[in-house]
C-alpha cells in the first residue's frame, strides 16, 4: 500500500510526529464515528485501548498502533519519542486488564509488561511493522520503551 511506505518513510522525521500528535484527536473522532473500524487511517495495525486511569478510576481510551503477534497483541509505549511514558503504559501496569477494540470487535485482555529476551523479541517485530520504533528509541534515550503483551481472557 502506497500510503503505508510513505508513512513508514516519513515516520522517522521530527515533523512527522508533530503532525501525529495533532492528528490524535482527529483519529479519535474517526474511530468513534465508525466503531472503531477506521484508526490512524489504516496507515498501521490500530486499535483503541481502554484502560483504567490509575489516578482517577475512570476508562481512559487511547487510539495506538500495535503489533500482531498471534492470538496476542503487542503494545509499544513509545509516546512518539517523548521523554515521557504515555499515561496509558502506567495505566496497564498499575491494573493490566483492559480492553481492546480492533476493527470494530471489542474485547477483553490482560497486559503484561515484558522484559528482557521476550521485550527485545517483541521490539523485533514491533520495528518490522513501524520502522520509526528505532529513531523513537533514539530520541528518548535513556528512557526504555515499554512494551506490552495483550492476551485475551
Amino acid at each position: 500500500m502506497p500510503l503505508q511506505r510513505l508513512a513508514r518513510h516519513l515516520g522517522h522525521r521530527a515533523w512527522f510526529v508533530k503532525l501525529g500528535k495533532a492528528i490524535v484527536p482527529f483519529d479519535r473522532a474517526m474511530a468513534k464515528l465508525t466503531g472503531g473500524r477506521v484508526v490512524a487511517l489504516g496507515v498501521v495495525p490500530s486499535l483503541i485501548l481502554t484502560t483504567t486511569g490509575r489516578k482517577s478510576g475512570l476508562a481512559r481510551s487511547q487510539p495506538l498502533a500495535y503489533v500482531p503477534d498471534g492470538d496476542d497483541i503487542i503494545l509499544i509505549g513509545s509516546n512518539w519519542g517523548g521523554p515521557n511514558h504515555p499515561a496509558w503504559s502506567g495505566n496497564l501496569i498499575a491494573n493490566p486488564a483492559a480492553k481492546v477494540n480492533v476493527k470494530g470487535r471489542e474485547k477483553s485482555v490482560t497486559a503484561r509488561l515484558l522484559t528482557g529476551a521476550e521485550r527485545d523479541e517483541a521490539w523485533r517485530l514491533a520495528v518490522q511493522v513501524w520502522p520509526p520504533y528505532a529513531t523513537y528509541e533514539k530520541r528518548c534515550a535513556p528512557r526504555v520503551i515499554r512494551v506490552f503483551r495483550l492476551t485475551t481472557g
